[in-house]
């Protein structure tokens, strides 16, 4: 049986793939960016990739007609203030392609939509659900509320959250109660419902054993994690203010901050268990499914995050529109220097960023993050998903991997921060050799000016950097 996975590099996708694979299931892999989806070796060998954009209806002629099953798991609520708009085009542009094959289900993952009143984040979903319906196919709707696992965006505005702040004064909207789900049971229930005739044509709302507001949760996590925490919310905080505040508290960005407060003052909790009996699922509790969480990222096996994915920066874009780094109109800083160890270099390399740090003045690195942060980029509170690996489109703080290869010594990283122009860094090994390259493409006379400003701090931070990089001291984490 051959299932068409969209959304392969996002959060849920890379979590489903391995077991569709192991299940023995033909998949094709939907992806936007090609150069930004790494599948495993093991895997990678059993499946098709093909790449297209389901805003643009002419790049979904590459979809096989041979397809039984097909997943939509796409969905954006911070690319754009227009991304209903876009929702709803990917839809109807994906129901039109399908319906030129013969297909027999498509299983979508939606949001919970029983409130008689939605955000605009949970009316596009629901609408989303309308225009696939249509399709001439069984459509199976899945609708989860807060997905609780390792690297998922709410996990990790909760740990931002209570782990970074003893005393909260926070929004009314804390009251608000929802239901949710842990990610291994969110899994179970997409893999259950594949050609299952039981679930065709049919919605389920999909959710954990407990039904507890926001504050709860916050104050249940910390219970968990062993912390005392107090919360107090308030009136008057205005959903800008909420907004700001998440915003510069957690790692989410400022579009994806707007969207949550919007859909935070709706309730989100499931109106039927049909599928837990269906599928003969118990569905973890709140606490369970965060005990699991830490117990993977403990062995680091923290599998996607939500932070990997483009939009979590500050501009949605192709990896492969940046990984030629421009030769002219640029400044550069070059640093070069010889090592006695390869491997020794090429660890430390692979450990830049997040809990490591940058390896030399990291209080500059910090502040820079901050002030990045205060212009509406994303600091470097994204850190990195793995300690000890990285790959094409991970984040490292605010930079994007764009080109990593261990073997080769080559890793490139393209700047997110807020700059006025482009930035990249690059760090290649020949032989004994470290070249250490940082490149700025400006922007106009602003974008020049910039360079000049920050030319002085670079001479510290990258001849420092490059020196403990080549150094014969061991990584420190």
């Amino acid at each position: 049986m051959k299932v068409l996975l969209t959304g392969a590099t996002g959060y849920i996708g890379k979590r489903l793939l391995p077991i569709l694979v192991d299940k023995g299931f033909k998949v094709v892999c939907c992806v936007r960016d090609i150069n930004k989806f790494n599948p495993e070796k093991s895997i990678k060998s059993k499946i098709e990739i093909i790449e297209n954009d389901l805003t643009k209806k002419e790049s979904l002629n590459n979809i096989p007609s041979d397809i039984d099953i097909a997943y939509y798991l796409v969905h954006s609520m911070s690319t754009s203030t227009n991304f209903d708009e876009l929702e709803k085009l990917s839809a109807i542009n994906f129901r039109i392609a399908l319906n030129k094959t013969k297909v027999q289900q498509v299983i979508y993952l939606s949001g919970i939509v029983n409130s008689q009143t939605l955000s605009k984040h949970l009316n596009s979903r629901k609408n989303v659900e309308l225009e696939l319906g249509k399709g001439n196919y069984a459509l199976t709707t899945v609708r989860a509320g807060i997905i609780i696992g390792s690297g998922s965006a709410s996990f990790e505005i909760i740990r931002d959250l209570v782990e970074k702040l003893p005393i909260m004064i926070a929004p009314k909207w804390l009251e608000t109660k929802c239901q949710p789900i842990g990610i291994a049971d969110v899994i179970k229930i997409l893999t259950g419902v594949l050609d299952n005739k039981k679930t065709f044509n049919k919605s389920f709302d999909i959710a954990g054993q407990d039904i507890l507001t926001y504050k709860q949760m916050l104050l249940n996590f910390a219970e968990v994690r062993g912390l005392k925490r107090v919360i107090w919310t308030v009136p008057v905080m205005t959903p800008k203010l909420s907004s700001y505040w998440l915003y510069f508290v957690t790692s989410t960005s400022y579009k994806l901050a707007v969207s949550l407060v919007d859909s935070m003052k709706v309730e989100v909790i499931a109106n039927n268990n049909d599928i837990n009996e269906i599928l003969g699922i118990e569905p973890l509790s709140y606490k369970e499914s965060i005990k699991r969480a830490f117990e993977k990222i403990e062995q680091n096996e923290i599998i996607s995050s939500w932070k990997d994915s483009t939009i979590s920066g500050r501009i949605d874009y192709k990896i492969s529109e940046h990984i030629k780094v421009p030769m002219f109109g640029c400044y550069k800083d070059v640093r070069k220097k010889h090592f006695d160890n390869r491997e020794l270099c090429i660890n430390k390399i692979w450990s830049i960023g997040g809990q490591t740090g940058w390896y030399y003045a990291n209080w500059l690195w910090t502040i820079r993050g901050f002030i990045d942060k205060v212009i509406g980029g994303v600091g470097l509170r994204r850190g990195r998903t793995s300690i000890n690996k990285i790959e094409a489109g991970d984040t490292l703080d605010f930079w994007r991997v764009l080109f990593a290869n261990k073997e080769e010594g080559r890793l490139l990283l393209f700047a997110e921060m807020r700059v006025p122009g482009e930035a990249w860094l690059e760090f290649q090994i020949h032989d004994n050799l470290l070249t250490q390259t940082a490149t700025f493409r400006p922007k106009g006379v602003l974008g020049r000016l910039y360079w000049i400003s920050v030319y002085p701090l670079h001479g510290i931070i990258f001849k420092g950097m490059i020196n403990k990089l080549t150094s014969q001291n061991s990584v420190k984490r």
